[in-house]
């Protein structure tokens, strides 16, 4: 899932600025780098809470019914660089956590809620909030800008 959300925002430098419609919400670059940061923290500190017999936090975020004035900031180099740097080291923090649990531990996980594996799959849907922004690039099969 990471690999595709940079991969997509590897061509948001090239984004106009106007935010992006879809279904019910608007998205831009930095809100979907937001929200895919954003619902790794909050399952990987429900994990964690489980795992060590704690009650779970209910999160806080805004999600993405919110877009802030940071949301629409241009997306720069810069930009890309940061998100590179913190989704893959959430990604790295995920398969480490996910690899030292044994196979009882994913399915049948402690606490309430979704097993530790069907977590991890459910992170998968992050996804969508990189794929409402889209590919910005020139590389679609005509060689113009993507809209």
């Amino acid at each position: 899932m990471v690999d595709h959300v940079l991969a997509l925002a590897a061509t948001w430098t090239a984004w106009d600025g106007r935010p992006i419609p879809a279904d019910d919400r608007i998205y831009t670059p930095h809100k979907a780098i937001r929200r895919v940061a954003d619902h790794m923290v909050d399952h990987l500190a429900e994990m964690e809470a489980r795992l060590v017999g704690e009650e779970t936090q209910p999160d806080h975020w805004h999600a993405s019914a919110t877009t802030t004035e940071a949301d629409l900031a241009p997306f720069t180099e810069a930009d890309l660089d940061e998100a590179r740097s913190r989704l893959t080291r959430l990604a790295r923090i995920w398969a480490n956590r996910l690899d030292v649990l044994t196979p009882d531990q994913l399915d049948k996980s402690p606490g309430t809620g979704w097993t530790f594996r069907q977590l991890a799959f459910h992170l998968e849907g992050s996804a969508y909030y990189a794929d409402s922004v889209g590919d910005l690039g020139v590389d679609g099969p005509t060689g113009t800008p993507k809209p």
